[in-house]
């Protein structure tokens, strides 16, 4: 007897009509199968994807293995089945994996299915500027290398079946062939464009210059045409980093692109003090390179190498000049201080010959028969004399023995002859540091030795002054106390410049935000805090309309009313409560809140009830609030100075900053800068600020965000960066202008959202 068709579930029937499935009837192109003989590599990485192509369905078989997603490809693909024998009900054996199938179709939902599709024509239409798609993980397409063909193993013990279903469903279509865009799992680079050694290459290229891993791909689009898309992050100011998108759409670009960050890596390793190269962002999104201000591109390079040659070579002669300056120099002091080392120990000898001669009766009058100033004038004058011919003679050998050696000019130079040139300019420049720490050094000790002449000249000018008559030398050497020898001042190395802290936000502000939450608890009033808070609202615009008197009525009804509609929304203000009992008590005493792990009793601070905001406050009332808000910030900004140096940035949409009004800092610019990204204006002011210790200043604590009744609050600044300071009572000084590119996506959770790039423009001051 024939064997009885399972019957199956409603909700499975409605399934395989939308996949178009006919159970009964399987299509000889699902039941084809041809062998893969796919060699497993013995090392891959699963999670990491090197080529995404659009494939056509019908080249893909389907294999189904009872493992999970994650296991390891050898067990998967030793246990995968052809999709045939899944779909196979007539043949017992089969009947096992029939069942396994039914569950599958009866897990997955349309939805998922849909969604997939939605998915998959979107990249029919574009390929997502970071390349990868929320969904690329669930597709599990490898290829054999052995006979050219791809295949999907899909694991029945997994969660999701969508990308399947889907897949299947393309197949059973009628019609032209359809493509699907995916990652290809377990395949290496083609190296059509680049050799795999140079894609390493690549990575720790950018790697230096971005500090950032960039993520390369070979991208097949529907033509099967490859391109190489490099994905990353760079720094483009400070910590502050943008995406970043190279496109290598052919070999002679790949080329290019690779051995300009080559050469680029290479100066940069080699000699760090001389090269320097800055990342910024181009109008496509793509990163380009900066040195000086100077854009570098591949076909510019080699008259930059020679430009950076010949700036070399001129800096190479400066220095040797500048050498042999400073060796005469040097010689000159050596001479100098040798000099003064000889007179010296001469006025020393002679001063401890009177010390050790007026102990004995004969030795007396020995010392003052002795030294006749004449005599020892003439001795010390013929050793000097000596001295400085000794010194002429070196001066004639050393000049004899320096030769400059000019090469014959070039067209271009190479990389190894910058290296060569630079390093030696390395070398000459080191000589010269040494040369110059050594003159000041010498000019120091120069310094002590002629006070330590001077003060021994005085001893000794003391001793003659009584040798007018043997007499009265005899009661002066007879005398009990003498002046002991004043020394010169301590000898120092060269001067340095003095190293002073910079202030690191990501280090430091838990440190600064605790010793300024200090200080701020103990200085300021609830008063104060109060309206420090009201300044970090959305009320802000309106305080600083009415601070410089542009705040007209209609502008205090309209903010007046937004607020009352903002209160109800929030079910702090009702419509019939006209009084709230609890004033600014929205919990009891007994609940705790968390501040960075940190538990405590303390409440919230509450715009509405700050303000006194009811159902029937009049815009006189809210503008007479409001005011007083803005004397408080000015009198609590008089009671707090800032407790060490920083910087602070404020970002600013297509407009300049107004000194006058109550301004809101940041002291981490990468807040700062994501909230003004966020807003439409392609074009942003970005400045930034070095305070110094000691000017008026807020920083936005624990303390201002909450009544610290219960003294329980963490001290510290846990809730914002943000700062407040009074720019009419600074004395700013443009440091620097410059600006950047930064790629913005215009919606982040969307694969395919279109990049916007903004121009920041840097206004760096100091105070």
């Amino acid at each position: 007897m024939p064997k009885k068709s399972i019957e199956l579930p409603e909700n499975i029937e409605e399934k395989l009509t939308y996949i178009g499935l006919n159970l009964e009837k399987i299509p000889a192109s699902i039941k084809k199968f041809e062998p893969l003989e796919f060699r497993v590599p013995k090392f891959y990485d699963e999670k990491q994807y090197r080529q995404y192509k659009y494939l056509p369905v019908k080249e893909i078989q389907i294999l189904l293995s009872p493992t999970n997603r994650l296991d390891e490809i050898e067990e998967k693909y030793r246990k995968a089945s052809p999709l045939a024998d899944y779909l196979d009900s007539k043949n017992e054996k089969n009947i096992l994996k029939y069942t396994t199938f039914l569950n599958m179709l009866k897990e997955v939902k349309i939805e998922d299915i849909q969604k997939i599709e939605e998915e998959q024509i979107k990249l029919n239409e574009q390929i997502p500027f970071k390349v990868k798609f929320e969904g690329n993980y669930l597709w599990q397409i490898y290829y054999s290398e052995n006979t050219d063909k791809y295949f999907m193993i899909v694991p029945t013990e997994d969660a999701d079946y969508s990308t399947f279903f889907y897949l299947l469903k393309k197949k059973l279509e009628k019609g032209r062939t359809s493509k699907i865009f995916v990652p290809i799992r377990n395949v290496g680079y083609s190296s059509q464009y680049l050799k795999k050694s140079e894609f390493e290459d690549i990575e720790n290229y950018l790697w230096l210059f971005t500090k950032d891993w960039p993520l390369v791909y070979e991208v097949y689009d529907k033509n099967d045409k490859l391109s190489i898309d490099i994905i990353g992050e760079t720094e483009v100011y400070g910590r502050i980093k943008s995406p970043y998108k190279i496109k290598l759409k052919n070999k002679e670009q790949a080329s290019e692109f690779y051995k300009l960050v080559k050469a680029m890596f290479i100066l940069q390793t080699e000699l760090p003090h001389y090269f320097n190269f800055k990342t910024n962002i181009g109008k496509n999104g793509e990163i380009e390179f900066y040195i000086e201000g100077k854009k570098i591109q591949y076909r510019d390079i080699a008259e930059w190498m020679n430009q950076a040659y010949k700036k070399g070579k001129i800096r190479t002669q400066e220095v040797i000049s500048l050498t042999e300056t400073n060796e005469e120099k040097l010689n000159n002091l050596k001479s100098e201080v040798s000099m003064q080392e000889i007179e010296y120990l001469a006025k020393e000898k002679q001063i401890s010959t009177f010390l050790e001669c007026k102990k004995s009766f004969f030795g007396k009058f020995k010392y003052y028969f002795k030294y006749s100033k004449k005599k020892n004038k003439g001795k010390l004058e013929d050793k000097n004399k000596t001295i400085v011919e000794q010194d002429e003679d070196e001066k004639q050998i050393n000049k004899k023995k320096k030769k400059k050696v000019e090469k014959e000019e070039k067209t271009n130079y190479t990389i190894e002859e910058l290296l060569e040139l630079y390093k030696e300019l390395e070398r000459l420049e080191n000589i010269l540091k040494n040369l110059v720490f050594d003159i000041n050094s010498l000019k120091l000790k120069k310094k002590n030795m002629a006070k330590k002449i001077e003060n021994a000249t005085s001893y000794i000018e003391e001793i003659d002054s009584h040798k007018k008559s043997i007499f009265e030398f005899w009661r002066y050497s007879n005398k009990d106390e003498m002046s002991a020898l004043p020394e010169g001042e301590e000898e120092e190395v060269a001067n340095l410049t003095k190293v002073t802290k910079v202030f690191d936000y990501e280090e430091d502000l838990e440190k600064f935000g605790k010793m300024m939450d200090k200080i701020q608890r103990r200085n300021l009033s609830k008063q104060d805090t109060d309206s420090l808070y009201i300044a970090s609202t959305n009320l802000i615009d309106i305080i600083n309309q009415l601070k410089q008197n542009e705040a007209s009525p209609k502008d205090i009804e309209a903010s007046l009313k937004e607020l009352k509609k903002e209160a109800i929304q929030e079910k702090t203000l009702t419509e019939n409560d006209e009084f709230d009992i609890f004033g600014g008590i929205t919990q009891d005493m007994s609940k705790t809140s968390q501040i960075n792990n940190q538990k405590h009793r303390e409440i919230a601070k509450d715009k509405f009830s700050i303000l006194d905001i009811t159902k029937n406050t009049k815009p006189l009332g809210y503008k007479l609030a409001l005011e007083n808000v803005i004397e408080n910030v000015k009198n609590a900004l008089e009671k707090v100075t800032l407790s060490e140096d920083l910087p602070i940035y404020k970002a600013i949409s297509g407009k300049s900053i107004n000194e006058k009004d109550i301004n809101l800092f940041n002291i981490n610019p990468e807040k700062e800068i994501k909230e003004a990204i966020n807003q439409k204006s392609n074009e942003i002011n970005f400045y930034k600020i070095n305070i110094k210790k000691g000017n008026n200043a807020i920083s936005y604590t624990n303390n201002i965000f909450y009544d610290n009744q219960n003294k329980t609050l963490p001290i510290g600044q846990d809730l914002s960066t943000k700062i407040l300071v009074d720019m009419t009572k600074l004395f700013l000084t443009l440091k620097e202008n410059t600006s950047f590119k930064i790629v913005e996506f215009e919606n982040e959770k969307d694969d395919f959202s279109k990049i916007v790039i903004k121009t920041i423009n840097v206004f760096e001051y100091d105070t």
